[in-house]
């Protein structure tokens, strides 16, 4: 709800409006809170995946501090080229940038039990991915017809289904810890379970700023009970803290630069999703924060900025950067479309990302009271992704597609040992399960005639018919 004491209803409407500096600080540090968890999130999984992340004893363990990080400075510095803008780059409107969760099933296989070796060429690709999406900017608008909710709502969901077993093993002790009497152990369980009921709870049954930072809040929260039954000691959290430095800048190729075809390619393809994903987010704030559609301008320049921001910050060891949906919500709640509110809460980020100690605390964070976080967070992915289908006209047609598209993707994902034979830029690539179904669901739906008799798939649908038509009028077309 639009607070007016804040500017006239004209002015909450206008992106080039910046409110009372006493009220933008607070608005803006908002839109960080929202996002918060989600942005550090995927280097911490990232790390695990690798072998140097939490519970795993490794002596790299702390480049995860590091990783972390560059996740708050590069976020914000996408966020400034979104607000402030450098010439054609740059929406001029209040996105608020973020890792990506979409890329987390291409860089699990690329760094699976590899270490911090494998950085060198996962973040090579994002660099190359991050220029390649950059350059989608030039023709983005004659794109989206090859993807509908269709492929669209199948590629979130599978991102979504990719990643749910992380929060199951985070919940239970995290990788590590599998094979020990430990895991799964009720003691871990219960540090997570705080977690969602503090987050179902907030979510439900608070409004505003409450009910948007509910798995912030329910992490803390979380994070008092580990200390309370002595998962985590008051003397670790004094000793991260201690051993994080008060102030850091990055370093440009940290880790190296080596050339990886599975990752150039798998990062040039996630750039199609992670550009049409930024389209649906311009659109939707200008719709809700200012009651009109985007501009082409807009909209190009919004991918520039996700592509160059993806680019700078994999130059210093940051993972690809997106607008962060959530925040679409905050606007349409406070009804203030001021980008210089979101410019505040960018360079709150970047300040985080200098000052390696808050990096030490969430590096403290107990992987349990993490997994308690991400098993909401995964899963609201994939309800996001159902809901885009939900727009699908749910003929014969598009049954036969989604389920060629989710058989083969969700298969190869699950049983990944049937493509050892296969060379390696492959196996990494079609072990994701993310870009197998994304390029049959966009290849199918781009060839296959338009009209399939309703008895044409009852032989092999088990007696399961499915007459559902989602939400628009039934015809037999995407």
């Amino acid at each position: 709800m639009a607070d007016n004491s804040i500017g006239t209803a004209e002015q909450l409407r206008d992106p080039n409006y910046t409110p009372p500096l006493h009220k933008a600080i607070p608005l803006g540090i908002q839109h960080v809170l929202a996002m918060f968890v989600s942005n550090v999130t995927p280097a911490i999984i990232v790390a695990g995946a690798a072998g140097f992340g939490f519970g795993s004893n490794s002596p790299d363990f702390p480049e995860l501090l590091y990783l972390i990080q560059m996740s708050m400075l590069f976020a914000g510095v996408a966020t400034l080229l979104q607000t402030i803008t450098l010439g054609p780059v740059g929406a001029a409107l209040p996105i608020v940038q973020g890792t990506s969760f979409a890329f987390l099933p291409i860089m699990i296989p690329l760094v699976a039990g590899k270490g911090v070796d494998a950085l060198a060429a996962l973040f090579t690709g994002v660099i190359i991915g991050g220029i390649f999406h950059a350059f989608l900017g030039t023709f983005i608008g004659k794109l989206r017809f090859a993807l509908p909710p269709l492929v669209t709502g199948l590629v979130v969901t599978m991102i979504g289904l990719a990643l749910v077993q992380v929060g199951i093993q985070y919940a239970a002790g995290g990788v590590p810890a599998i094979g020990t009497p430990e895991y799964g152990s009720l003691l871990n369980w219960s540090a997570a379970l705080v977690v969602i009921v503090v987050t179902l709870g907030l979510k439900f049954f608070t409004r505003g700023m409450l009910s948007i930072s509910a798995v912030l809040i329910g992490l803390i929260v979380g994070y008092v009970y580990a200390i309370m039954i002595g998962m985590l000691s008051l003397d670790a959290i004094a000793g991260s803290w201690s051993n994080a430095s008060a102030f850091a800048l990055p370093m440009p190729f940290k880790y190296g630069f080596e050339m990886s075809a599975a990752a150039i390619i798998g990062f040039c393809l996630m750039a199609f999703i992670s550009a049409i994903e930024t389209v649906g987010d311009v659109s939707g704030i200008t719709k809700g924060g200012a009651g009109r559609e985007a501009t082409d301008t807009e909209i190009q320049g919004a991918t520039y900025a996700d592509g160059f921001g993806t680019a700078i910050a994999g130059m210093f060891g940051a993972f690809p950067n997106t607008s962060f949906s959530q925040n679409v919500g905050l606007i349409a709640m406070t009804g203030v479309m001021s980008r210089h509110v979101v410019t505040c809460g960018a360079i709150f980020l970047i300040i985080c990302g200098l000052v390696p100690k808050v990096g030490g605390v969430i590096r403290t964070v107990p992987i349990e009271v993490l997994g308690g976080g991400v098993i909401v967070m995964f899963g609201m992915v994939v309800a996001a992704g159902i809901s885009m289908l939900s727009d699908v006209d749910w003929n014969r047609r598009n049954m036969v597609i989604f389920a060629i598209a989710l058989s083969i993707g969700l298969g190869l994902q699950l049983e990944p040992g049937a493509l050892q034979h296969m060379p390696d830029t492959a196996r990494i690539l079609l072990t994701s399960g993310l870009l197998p179904a994304a390029l049959i669901a966009i290849v199918l739906n781009l060839i296959l005639p338009h009209e399939l008799a309703d008895e044409a798939t009852e032989e092999v649908s088990g007696g399961h018919a499915g007459h559902g038509h989602g939400s628009l009028p039934h015809d037999d077309h995407v």
